[in-house]
């Protein structure tokens, strides 16, 4: 069973960049296509980004799409979102996520098995 702590969250102005790190320990993190979602105050939580084991395909939520990066290095089990252009309707608490199946699709909360603890974006206008 992978562990997955999310770091790199912070208090950033709207046009700012930030990035996340989620570090994964327990498994072999290339067996695990990893995502990140985010939960606004009041809102559902949303997918934001996803990335496949080898990284040839990565997937973007509109709002995010052209702004957000996802990406992975497999050597040192981390999975990073860089956030660059960010807009105060950005602000969340972001989580990692990660699972080992396959056949499963990549846009909701039930297609991943793993969750981290979150880290607070807050982005002020």
């Amino acid at each position: 069973q992978v562990q997955l702590v999310e770091s790199g969250g912070g208090l950033v102005q709207a046009g700012g960049s930030l990035r996340l790190s989620c570090a994964a320990s327990g498994g072999t993190f290339s067996r695990y296509t990893m995502g990140w979602f985010r939960q606004a105050p009041g809102k559902e939580r949303e997918f934001v980004a996803a990335i496949s084991r080898s990284a040839v395909m990565t997937y973007y939520a509109d709002s995010v799409k052209g702004r957000f990066t996802i990406s992975r290095d497999n050597a040192k089990n981390t999975v990073y979102l860089q956030m660059n252009s960010l807009e105060p309707e950005d602000t969340a608490v972001y989580y990692c996520t990660a699972r080992s199946r396959y056949g499963s699709g990549w846009y909701y909360e039930g297609d991943y098995d793993y969750w981290g603890q979150g880290t607070q974006v807050t982005v002020s206008s």
